[in-house]
């Protein structure tokens, strides 16, 4: 399972999943993937998707503002009680961990700070199979995919995000839906990037966006280095 949507757990409902919840679901899924890999995403949340139980301040621009491991570091037991409920699954079964709407490197070290405080929190140590790694969905983060991938396993490219944000067109507005296009030579470039980066230096790299599922796009991402399609 390339991308679980650990969000669905929190949207709709008047309280957090507190751990064993967390721990049950993620486990259940685990099982009917038969010990094949799961990634699990952390939340992501915040945008067009706000938290019934957290509300959040209005804000003019919500998809450029608080949302994603954004909003997950500024409530950091959501994330806690998440890291740990994934950490107890993943001294069972295959767990790769990603971190949605990354750009800089002090998101990323205080989101892995928080995953090794969990990890010791099973008194387990680390499970030999544990993958951590990001989506990048940022620009920024693309344009400095050298200096992320000395620090994760793997990159997921979010080409729905990528593409909103590099073409300045929200996916929702239809009125700008004609600059949506995966296939645009600066997104391309962007994954490129991306992927010249990583390869080298051992950082798998994968898509998860619509992208990966569309047939005319497939093989330009293969010829750019992408390794794994998420669809």
């Amino acid at each position: 399972a390339g991308l679980i949507r650990t969000e669905f757990l929190f949207l709709g409902r008047p309280d957090a999943p507190d751990v064993e919840e967390q721990t049950a679901v993620y486990r259940k899924i685990a099982e009917s993937m038969d010990g094949r890999r799961i990634t699990l995403r952390t939340l992501d949340v915040g945008g067009d998707k706000p938290l019934e139980f957290l509300p959040t301040p209005a804000e003019a621009n919500p998809l450029l503002g608080v949302r994603g491991i954004r909003l997950s570091l500024q409530h950091r037991q959501l994330l806690t009680d998440q890291l740990l409920a994934m950490a107890r699954v993943a001294h069972q079964t295959p767990v790769s961990v990603m971190f949605p709407m990354v750009s800089t490197l002090d998101e990323l070290f205080a989101a892995r700070g928080l995953l090794d405080e969990a990890l010791a929190a099973t008194g387990r140590g680390r499970p030999q199979d544990l993958q951590v790694g990001m989506m990048v969905e940022v620009p920024a983060a693309a344009l400095k995919a050298a200096a992320f991938a000395r620090h994760v396993d793997f990159f997921s490219i979010g080409t729905n995000d990528l593409v909103q944000y590099t073409m300045a067109a929200e996916r929702g507005n239809a009125g700008v839906a004609r600059l949506s296009d995966a296939a645009h030579p600066a997104v391309l470039r962007l994954i490129a990037d991306v992927a010249e980066a990583a390869v080298p230096r051992g950082c798998r790299i994968a898509v998860c966006g619509e992208a990966g599922a569309d047939p005319v796009l497939i093989p330009l991402l293969l010829g750019l280095g992408v390794q794994e399609l998420s669809v």
